[in-house]
């Protein structure tokens, strides 16, 4: 597992202020890829890492408005770090998937004008520890990233077939 992850687990912050509330899928919904390995939750939508995509970080949302439910959001755990500082907390990112840069811009005004000091603080101790900067264009980063994506070393359950009616891999 990447240093930095593992460096991060360990800060004694509230992570949610960045919505990554910690914890581990005990009741997965149908889209969660079997072997993902959490990084963090807000509500149903789980941040995680994908073995076979190495370092990269991932959202997975049942309740997605984009046409996927599993997408990239960084190429590393680094980058995903950056993108927080630049937008606040996760959830912009993961918004992007399905959203125009003027709503991104939208979104993420709204998002900064609700900040509360706490979530300020996360960040600056974020950025503190790490020394990284925020990412300098969080919009172009993600949709460049996920533009390129092969999807298809996902590995998702029966389930996930079942619910979306796509056909297994291997299967005619």
């Amino acid at each position: 597992m990447d240093d930095l992850f593992e460096h991060f687990q360990t800060l004694s912050m509230d992570k949610s202020l960045l919505s990554l509330e910690p914890g581990s899928i005990e009741f997965p919904y149908f889209c969660y890829p079997v072997n993902a390995v959490p990084i963090g939750f807000e509500g149903c939508i789980l941040y995680c890492f994908l073995p076979e995509y190495g370092g990269m970080v991932f959202a997975a949302n049942p309740e997605s408005c984009a046409d996927r439910c599993v997408y990239p959001l960084a190429q590393t755990f680094s980058d995903f770090l950056r993108l927080i500082l630049a937008c606040g907390s996760a959830n912009p990112v993961e918004q992007i998937a399905w959203m125009s840069r003027e709503l991104f811009e939208n979104h993420l005004r709204a998002e900064r004008a609700i900040q509360t000091e706490a979530q300020k603080a996360a960040l600056e101790l974020l950025q503190g520890t790490f020394g990284l900067t925020p990412m300098e264009d969080p919009f172009a980063y993600v949709k460049a990233l996920q533009a390129s994506f092969d999807d298809s070393k996902i590995q998702y359950s029966d389930e996930y077939y079942d619910c979306t009616g796509l056909e297994r891999p291997g299967q005619e």
